[in-house]
């Protein structure tokens, strides 16, 4: 009872400090709570310290070198500081997993709560890391370079990032959780997957707008103070849904193969 008063603690003064430190906003951390909580409640103790991982690490990658990354806010939707919908996006399957698991105790879910997260995490640092390339991505529909920050490019320094962002989450959890090797390369491969789903949703379905006063390519519903109109993707999917979607896409073929190699 006292361990889960202490836990409890700690993931409201997270929340808090995440809100603090410009990493969350008030509704952000509200949503970071209810994650921790019930990822706490599913897997307990060593779950919440991997999802403490992704949140740090990503936190750390987001807010490193930010200031070379300022001219990017005005093509992405939302800066380093997450909202409630970001904060779904990447640790929403994480907590499906977790309550899931607290009722039906099957290890099939672990490792789908460890590939959402392994997702997650490559995404962020792909992200994050990759928009320091001192080159200019490359656009996967086009294979030419365009503009950092656009939805769907990929960089050398990105696509490292991601390899090591999965690998960060599969090595962790691997020494938390004690699976089998099995579960170690699964978590790694479709980790990166996720990735690599959230890259090719980004730049086939993915909306992007187009601002009327300065013509700027945008995934902004808003800018220079005047609705943007939409020139590409399908409704309903921005950037919040891409992500969710390619970490439960990832989560769901990793567990798929793991059935059939059983």
């Amino acid at each position: 009872m006292i361990e889960a008063v202490l836990i409890v603690a700690v993931i409201i003064m997270t929340g808090i400090t995440g809100y603090r430190v410009k990493s969350l906003t008030t509704s952000g951390a509200a949503a970071a709570f209810l994650v921790g909580l019930a990822v706490y409640a599913g897997v307990g103790a060593k779950g919440l310290f991997l999802l403490g991982i992704f949140f740090a690490t990503s936190s750390f990658w987001s807010n490193y070198k930010s200031a070379a990354k300022r001219t990017l806010e005005e093509k992405l939707a939302k800066g380093a500081t997450r909202d409630w919908r970001q904060v779904f996006a990447n640790g929403g399957m994480a907590a499906v997993f977790s309550i899931l698991y607290l009722f039906y105790q099957d290890s099939i879910l672990l490792l789908g709560f460890m590939v959402s997260l392994a997702s997650a995490n490559s995404d962020t640092w792909a992200s994050e890391i990759g928009s320091l390339s001192k080159r200019a991505p490359i656009y996967i529909r086009t294979f030419k370079r365009v503009d950092k920050g656009t939805s769907g490019a990929v960089s050398m320094l990105g696509s490292t990032a991601a390899l090591l962002g999965a690998l960060t989450i599969a090595v962790v959890g691997f020494l938390l959780f004690k699976p089998t090797p099995l579960v170690l390369v699964l978590v790694f491969i479709f980790g990166y997957l996720g990735n690599v789903i959230d890259t090719l949703f980004g730049a086939f379905y993915q909306q992007v707008y187009a601002c009327r006063q300065c013509g700027i390519e945008t995934e902004k519903r808003f800018h220079c103070g005047q609705p943007t109109s939409q020139i590409k993707g399908i409704l309903l999917m921005d950037n919040d849904m891409v992500n969710f979607l390619s970490g439960f896409l990832a989560a769901m073929l990793a567990i798929a193969l793991y059935l059939i190699l059983l």
